[in-house]
């Protein structure tokens, strides 16, 4: 049996949960301090603060839904325009070799949170080292709040 690695999730996952953390950010203004990189009519895209790779995007409706199957018309179509827009500023400002694009639903299958969002991560070849398994270290070379500024102009 295989083991992934993920020590420095510890932080989240320890942390006291006072409601919804998807909500938190989209009813605060403070865009920057929430890692918010977009808002858009229905849905909004932010930064995974315990990201599994550099920029590690989220894509959510700003409303709480819980399953796909709750979502308006509306939400679905921007949730995936956001999904292709994402992947498209990735593409031309980082030039990532891959993606991992998916959704976790309910507690069984990893959500940490039942607001419903989907998961951008960025790939590389070889970006996957040995500082995880034996440092439990995650290297991330850049600060998010660079990132934020660095994509925002293109959205």
């Amino acid at each position: 049996m295989k083991h992934l690695w993920a020590p420095w999730r510890q932080e989240y996952i320890q942390s006291e949960k006072k409601g919804c953390f998807f909500c938190r950010a989209i009813d605060d203004t403070q865009d920057d301090k929430n890692l918010i990189l977009h808002r858009g009519k229905e849905c909004f895209i932010i930064f995974n603060k315990y990201p599994y790779n550099y920029a590690h995007l989220m894509v959510a409706p700003n409303e709480h839904r819980c399953s796909l199957k709750e979502l308006t018309q509306g939400e679905m179509l921007e949730c995936m325009q956001l999904l292709c827009k994402v992947q498209a500023v990735l593409e031309q400002h980082l030039k990532p070799e891959g993606f991992n694009i998916g959704v976790n639903l309910g507690k069984a299958a990893g959500a940490g949170e039942e607001h419903l969002h989907f998961h951008v991560v960025p790939r590389w070849v070889g970006d996957t080292n040995y500082m995880p398994v034996l440092g439990e270290t995650k290297v991330v070379s850049h600060y998010l709040s660079e990132l934020l500024s660095r994509l925002k102009g293109s959205f």
